[in-house]
């Protein structure tokens, strides 16, 4: 795999901007809330995006936060890559850090979350009679569903206490931007925090910017989302991962292309959740088959580049390439800029409901300890 730090900034997806920094007003007053509700709390759920398990924490904060005891969820755990998840969970055993991956939209998954949490303060609960847990994390990693699926549990568990406010939940990042308590229990009475994610007010590595984009974390519009997607060709190709989709190379979906060919392009709006009807057959194998039209065309133009990935220049040849190839296989008819900003918020849909399959873009640092 290609190291890409070094020589990342000379890229081209970097040469219409330099760092990348989103911190509007709201944040500003939230991150001075923050740290002082810390200072009361008992108990912190971090939460970080399991995608990208670094890059999503909030470096500004983990002075504060390791004084505190913690435990470090990582969500979204239904897009990382299980094969390495288990690396990452003995990477912040070894630094003495308490990690647990859940999915915030599982009742059992956010369950065993909280009987880690409650095991955690059993020495405090005998001597105290309110506590204060707090859960903080950068935007869009998912605090507000977890939040939401702890009142569901909190309600069954102690259905007397009143009707609780239910935290709104975006596919936005800034949605929250009020600090909200919520009473999760009874003897001792015990109050859950949900804060507005906070970034950094300055990123000084671009490539963690880039990941949090990706993710979400940081609004489409200040990086762009041509910019954004070429990074994630560059980190796809770098680590040859279309090459895994060989398979799909010259097969078809048997029965599907006669009836898909009627259809001028793909629509985004397929790949959304159907909340009220069921889910249309015709609609399900049409996404498949978009995602396998996409994963036969990276791993075609990867296949047939006879340039050096370990050339920033060469590198960015073959994005070029992709995209072009990609704006047939998603059948957009749009020319040159506006084509290319299409591809890039199709293929970034793809790339964050995990229909491109599950990633971890971060590395697990290379530490003795974490390598024993």
């Amino acid at each position: 795999m290609v190291k890409m730090k070094g020589w990342l900034g000379q890229m081209g997806f970097n040469k219409n901007g330099g760092n990348i920094n989103w911190f509007p007003g709201h944040m500003d007053a939230a991150n001075r809330a923050i740290r002082r509700r810390l200072k009361l709390s008992d108990f912190v759920i971090e939460v970080r995006d399991a995608r990208i398990p670094l890059s999503s924490a909030n470096e500004d904060l983990q002075s504060m936060l390791c004084e505190k005891r913690r435990v470090i969820a990582l969500n979204k755990k239904d897009l990382a890559n299980p094969n390495i998840m288990h690396r990452w969970i003995r990477y912040f055993n070894s630094c003495k850090q308490e990690c647990f991956p859940i999915n915030a939209h599982s009742r059992s998954s956010v369950q065993k979350l909280l009987d880690i949490v409650e095991f955690k303060l059993k020495e405090v609960i005998t001597r105290e009679p309110t506590l204060l847990v707090m859960v903080v994390g950068v935007p869009n990693v998912g605090k507000s569903a977890l939040i939401n699926s702890i009142h569901q549990i909190a309600s069954s568990r102690f259905p007397v206490q009143e009707k609780m406010k239910r935290a709104t939940v975006g596919p936005l990042p800034g949605v929250t931007q009020d600090i909200v308590g919520y009473k999760i229990a009874h003897q001792p009475s015990i109050y859950v925090l949900d804060t507005p994610g906070v970034l950094v007010p300055s990123i000084p590595d671009i490539e963690t910017a880039l990941k949090l984009a990706l993710a979400g974390s940081i609004k489409d519009s200040v990086v762009g989302e041509d910019r954004i997607v070429q990074y994630l060709l560059a980190v796809l190709n770098t680590r040859g991962t279309p090459l895994h989709w060989r398979h799909l190379i010259g097969r078809e979906t048997e029965g599907l292309h006669h009836e898909l060919d009627d259809k001028p392009e793909y629509n985004l709006k397929d790949l959304l959740p159907k909340r009220r009807k069921p889910p249309n057959r015709f609609d399900i194998y049409y996404i498949e088959d978009m995602v396998s039209e996409v994963q036969r065309t990276l791993c075609t133009t990867l296949s047939e580049f006879n340039g050096n990935l370990e050339d920033e220049g060469e590198l960015e040849i073959l994005i070029d390439q992709q995209f072009e190839a990609l704006q047939t296989a998603l059948k957009i008819p749009y020319k040159a800029s506006e084509g290319r900003m299409m591809v890039s918020k199709k293929f970034l849909t793809l790339f964050r409901t995990g229909k491109l399959g599950p990633f971890i873009l971060d590395d697990v640092p290379d530490t003795s300890d974490s390598a024993s």
